[in-house]
């Protein structure tokens, strides 16, 4: 079983489209309990982009000047 990337965090970013806990869409999250585990997979691995991307944006934002 793949357990659900939600951390209680439930804010959908207007800009993204992503949630602004787990990076999940609003579709991703409305069927993840009828996901196969394939699907859920492909998720976590979308979600894992997301996170890194945001998280390298929000490096090249904190760097001093």
């Amino acid at each position: 079983m793949i357990p659900s990337p939600c951390i209680n965090v439930c804010r959908m970013d207007p800009v993204s489209g992503y949630c602004e806990g787990c990076f999940r869409t609003l579709p991703e999250i409305a069927g993840w309990s009828r996901a196969d585990d394939r699907q859920k997979r492909a998720i976590m691995a979308d979600v894992a982009h997301r996170q890194a991307a945001a998280g390298a944006g929000r490096a090249c934002a904190e760097e001093p000047k």
